[in-house]
């Protein structure tokens, strides 16, 4: 076992599935101090992007559209679905995801140019579908803030989800778009456990800071929901009431829930994480994730990829709807009104100026 990086969720680095050779870490009983290692640093290259927004048709994910303002994520999450998309830029799924980052310069205006297309329909964006678009680089970068202006000169529509206090920053523009039907956020709290959430989601704010982000976007009018994601069972599962129960309270309104899934690399990254940082329930807690696999340790099945079947998995979604009910989180869905949308006259072909009637 590689010697953990401090700050860093996963425990190695070996190649992405398409790499002809592969890497992995060798310990050859050298430390760090010994050797003299740096301490691994996060760098940032730009993305020459041709389009800021990309579409899905997964039947199981509740939008069809969605922008990304970063690839790779700094928060560490040791189970983040996302890390396999690394692999496709050459790149690991484990430490290389967290700290080697893409952005998009042109992000804002690939978005108006997207937006302004004539052919372009309206409908709800997501933001955050892949990586955090809060995580700790946007403080300087602003790529997600400058999105999010767009979005509201245009009138669009759009939902966004983080586990990063830093979204209150923007609660000006999300209170204004929310009073007018336009905007909908959620923040994500695996625990609140600090420790755990340490160990498991290095950079990521804080349980107590997620729950102060909930209470500052309420506070500004927008209707916020809490997602309980990922459900580890063995893990996190038995905090399930209480993460709703202190969300509820710092003002959300609704809630949901995604049972972890581990494709592709995600499952050896997880294994090997746990075996390192939790060793005592390791065995245990496997077993109940392949027991709502169907025996597996993932099953892509669209049908039940987000929830799992079987008798833990049916557990967990009881014991959620019970929850719910219980702390008021049945918010009706918050329907966004496209009908607002708008080009504004500046990105309008010439020819519109003869529209007036």
């Amino acid at each position: 076992m590689a010697k953990v990086a401090r700050g860093r969720g996963t425990r190695s680095n070996a190649s992405g599935r398409f790499e002809p050779e592969r890497v992995e870490d060798f310990d050859d009983g050298w430390t760090e101090d010994d050797a003299g290692a740096a301490p691994l640093r996060t760098t940032l290259m730009p993305e020459r992007a041709r389009t800021i927004i990309a579409r899905n048709q997964s039947p199981d994910v509740g939008f069809d559209r969605s922008i990304n303002p970063y690839k790779g994520c700094e928060h560490g999450c040791v189970y983040c679905y996302a890390r396999p998309s690394h692999a496709f830029m050459g790149l690991s799924p484990g430490l290389d995801f967290e700290s080697r980052l893409f952005w998009k310069p042109e992000a804002a205006r690939l978005l108006e140019r997207e937006l302004s297309a004539p052919r372009y329909v309206c409908k709800r964006l997501h933001i955050g579908g892949n990586t955090d678009p809060y995580q700790p680089v946007e403080r300087e970068l602003k790529s997600t803030r400058a999105i999010l202006e767009v979005l509201q000169k245009f009138r669009h529509p759009f939902s966004i989800i983080t586990k990063s206090v830093l979204i209150a920053r923007d609660a000006d523009i999300l209170g204004e778009m929310a009073r007018a039907r336009l905007a909908s956020a959620f923040v994500s709290i695996t625990t609140l456990d600090r420790a755990l959430a340490r160990a498991m989601e290095p950079r990521a704010s804080t349980p107590e800071k997620r729950l102060e982000a909930i209470s500052r976007l309420a506070s500004a009018g927008v209707p916020v929901g809490v997602g309980f994601a990922p459900v580890i069972p063995g893990l996190n599962d038995h905090e399930l009431e209480a993460v709703l129960q202190a969300a509820a309270r710092a003002g959300a309104t609704s809630a949901m829930y995604v049972t972890l899934r581990l494709p592709l690399e995600i499952k050896d990254l997880f294994r090997e994480w746990l075996a390192d940082a939790r060793p005592d329930r390791a065995a245990r807690v496997m077993s109940l994730i392949r027991q709502t696999r169907g025996g597996r340790d993932y099953d892509p099945d669209w049908s039940q990829r987000m929830r799992g079947t079987g008798p833990v998995a049916d557990l967990i979604g009881a014991r959620f709807r019970a929850a719910t009910k219980r702390y008021g989180l049945i918010a009706p869905r918050h329907d966004l009104d496209v009908g607002q949308f708008r080009v504004p006259p500046e990105f309008r072909p010439q020819g519109d100026l003869f529209d007036a009637a």
